[in-house]
């Protein structure tokens, strides 16, 4: 269960930079692929490092800024999950990615808050607000590593024959789901 000590909150646009704050560091044992209908899990050894704090490369806070903000700027929503003021995870719902289907587009835990039901509270709170905007399914787009997919099955998501065409050609190795709301 999450720490009772944590709130979550909408978060401003003008605070997509505190995802420096978080510790995105992971080591990658297995990576799921998903061919024909079939998720298949295969083992690897990768040290995924914190976000650089500068520079402009895909794995830097202002990197992740610059993509990330345009999903608030259409009508996105931040969540932010705190640990007193410390933002520990973070959370970015995009509405109506589809007709009936909500987008998880961004979720993050940082290191130390993981597997304390941070990262469900947050999925819990994104699928609230789809059902809210009249969504019967959310999507996500979710990185292939054993970790991230296991978290998602765990959580009714299942993978998809369908991928939305888009995400599909910017993220084509991740792990395409659907959760029915």
């Amino acid at each position: 269960m999450a720490s009772a000590s944590v709130a979550l909150r909408r978060m401003s646009a003008a605070e997509l930079d505190r995802i420096g704050e978080i510790d995105r560091s992971e080591r990658v044992t297995h990576l799921y692929e998903y061919r024909e209908g079939t998720l298949a899990r295969r083992p690897v050894d990768v040290a995924v490092p914190p976000w650089s704090l500068s520079g402009d490369r895909e794995h830097t806070v202002p990197g992740k800024v610059a993509a990330w903000r345009p999903l608030l700027e259409r009508g996105g929503t931040l969540l932010g999950a705190f640990d007193a003021h410390a933002l520990a995870g973070f959370a970015i719902y995009r509405p109506r990615l589809s007709e009936g289907m909500g987008n998880l587009a961004v979720l993050h835990v940082s290191r130390a808050h993981r597997r304390h039901g941070l990262g469900a509270l947050l999925v819990g709170e994104v699928a609230r607000l789809a059902r809210a905007d009249g969504a019967r399914r959310l999507y996500v787009s979710a990185t292939p590593t054993g970790a991230t997919v296991e978290f998602y099955l765990g959580r009714g998501f299942r993978p998809t024959d369908q991928p939305d065409a888009e995400l599909f050609a910017l993220e084509p190795e991740d792990i395409h789901m659907v959760l029915e709301l």
